[in-house]
């Protein structure tokens, strides 16, 4: 059955908050940074891989499962992940959507009731948003989204009942795209603009939002 890889471990002791998860999408190569995989740009002294893992777990998500796809060996020697689950795509060339899927599907195994995505490339992005966007989990159903001046953006939160039809609808690069503009009506946005900036480090133009250390 397509929905086996996504069923729930159930099992959490009683009265206890329910968990949400982090899940850190960091298998991208930079094609358009010319091959250089952005997990491993570094701001402010740290790996970005690093960063925003930290930003995960500092924003209450646990546990924080991280997609590697490009240079992965690399990624794993160099970057210091203490408390994160590893998941490799190893189709990470086929785009966002395979690393939302792999991560969803390493996630199944948890008893997480929701999960906040966050891309590795929004180093704009800190803890205090994700911890918004966390706040806001009500039930499994929940689907929520930080905005930046009212428009959707990142980090996203997704209640577990739509892990299914999320991964089978992330295809290529458009990761969740397609879903979230389906289900415009049902998502909660999150202001956020007054504690993040949502820029991606796309192309070698966006390298000078990164900082070196102090």
């Amino acid at each position: 059955m397509a929905a086996a890889p996504y069923e729930r471990n159930r099992s959490r002791p009683p009265g206890t908050r329910p968990r949400v998860a982090g899940l850190l999408l960091a298998a991208g190569g930079g094609r358009r940074l010319g091959g250089r995989p952005k997990a491993l740009l570094e701001h402010r002294g740290a790996l970005l891989v690093e960063r925003a893992a930290g930003v995960l777990h500092a924003g209450g998500c646990d546990p924080v499962h991280v997609v590697l796809g490009a240079a992965s060996e690399e990624v794993r020697r160099r970057a210091e992940l203490p408390g994160c689950v590893l998941v490799d795509n190893r189709g990470w060339a086929d785009g966002m959507g395979s690393s939302l899927r792999a991560g969803l599907t390493s996630l199944a195994a948890t008893d997480a009731r929701a999960v906040v995505v966050l891309l590795v490339d929004q180093p704009g992005i800190g803890a205090e948003a994700v911890a918004r966007v966390v706040a806001d989990h009500r039930s499994a159903d929940s689907l929520a989204s930080a905005a930046y001046g009212g428009k959707r953006g990142h980090p996203v939160l997704f209640g577990c009942h739509r892990w299914v039809e999320i991964a089978a609808d992330a295809r290529g690069d458009r990761g969740a795209r397609g879903y979230l503009t389906a289900h415009e009506n049902d998502i909660t946005l999150v202001e956020c603009g007054d504690v993040a900036r949502a820029y991606d480090i796309d192309t070698e133009e966006d390298l000078r939002h990164l900082e070196p250390p102090a």
